[in-house]
């Protein structure tokens, strides 16, 4: 019993400390706006642009999504060949669930939108899984990632450019 707790009190301080990380390399990022902005001004297209969103409010893809559409048209009328992806792993990613998808048309009609225009859009499983969810409780166009941030990082990886939704600029 006494190994269980510190196994679980050292898992805890390793996700809160990595959580406090994420925060200070957060408040340390340029503003969404100016990322798509200097993407926009490169001479040669990037391999592709990756959104990731996590803000921790059940109802930020009310604004993020509309918010990453209109980047994402900026960034089609300037490169019409680049790819797109969109990772979403808060608390957010809830409104995704099937079960939410009468309540929250908006949100879902747009992620259909943009999955027919090819842009993938990842929640993370690890996630869902902590606050009881699996894959099922999705629908087919939202990928389930097996961890939200490892799917960031794979397509940066691969040579995407990084642009975190945070809050409304």
């Amino acid at each position: 019993m006494n190994s269980i707790h510190h196994r679980f009190m050292g898992m805890s301080t390793l996700l809160l400390s990595g959580l406090l990380l994420n925060g200070l390399v957060y408040a340390n990022v340029i503003p969404h706006a100016e990322q798509i902005e200097k993407i926009l001004a490169l001479k040669e297209e990037p391999m592709g642009v990756v959104f990731e969103i996590v803000t921790g409010k059940s109802n930020s893809l009310d604004w993020a999504l509309p918010m990453v559409k209109g980047y994402i048209s900026k960034l089609k009328k300037r490169y019409p060949e680049i790819d797109v992806a969109i990772v979403t792993h808060g608390s957010e990613q809830f409104a995704l669930t099937t079960d939410k998808a009468k309540k929250q048309t908006k949100v879902h009609s747009l992620t259909q939108q943009l999955n027919k225009e090819g842009v993938q859009l990842h929640v993370c499983g690890t996630y869902a899984g902590w606050q009881g969810f699996t894959e099922e409780d999705f629908p087919e166009y939202v990928n389930v990632a097996a961890a939200g941030p490892a799917q960031i990082n794979d397509y940066v990886a691969v040579g995407y450019s990084l642009v975190i939704i945070s809050q409304p600029d």
